[in-house]
């Protein structure tokens, strides 16, 4: 089983902001798969299950808020028993331009609030990852920041990037992460 989780925070307020760039991402691969989430109050999560390419795959959207990802991460890999090796986190991350996409295969947090809670709840770093450059303010405080939406410019280069994260996760199911690093970034 792999399991893709998508970073953001729930509720209409944060919709399409630039934080919620990893609910985005997850949102337009299960809509290109015809599917749909639905609630798990245990797992503290929506979730999307489905097979691909003979492969049990778990779409996960932590309804935790956004600062304590990895407690509802933690429950979805004790409650489906989960290798930390078949699990893709995707967020946004300040420090690359926007719409740019880098994966690698572990690391610090790098400062992403919803990446520390998951290493720490987790306990390691070791934990694979897409990041999707959201920019970083020019004068704008960081918080409303994140927290505001993409301009109709910045919106069409989010949707080419986003577009591009079902071919990612599709190399991810098939192979190796290195494949997939090479591949993309």
């Amino acid at each position: 089983m792999k399991v893709i989780v998508g970073l953001g925070n729930p509720g209409k307020q944060y919709q399409k902001t630039r934080h919620n760039i990893g609910f985005m991402a997850v949102d337009r691969v299960v809509n290109q798969l015809n599917g749909k989430f639905t609630l798990n109050q245990k797992l503290r999560s929506e979730i999307y299950e489905t097979t691909l390419f003979d492969e049990k795959i778990l779409f996960v959207k932590p309804i935790t808020y956004m600062n304590l990802s990895g407690e509802a991460v933690k429950s979805i890999i004790e409650y489906y028993q989960v290798d930390i090796n078949d699990i893709l986190v995707i967020y946004d991350d300040l420090d690359l331009p926007l719409a740019k996409v880098r994966i690698r295969p572990g690391g610090s947090s790098g400062g992403h609030k919803g990446m520390q809670s998951i290493i720490n709840h987790l306990h390691t770093d070791k934990i694979k990852r897409v990041r999707i450059g959201i920019s970083s303010p020019l004068r704008e405080d960081t918080i409303d920041f994140v927290l505001g939406k993409f301009s109709k410019e910045e919106s069409k280069l989010i949707d080419k990037t986003l577009e591009l994260t079902y071919d990612i996760i599709v190399d991810f199911i098939r192979n190796s992460f290195d494949v997939v690093m090479n591949t993309y970034n």
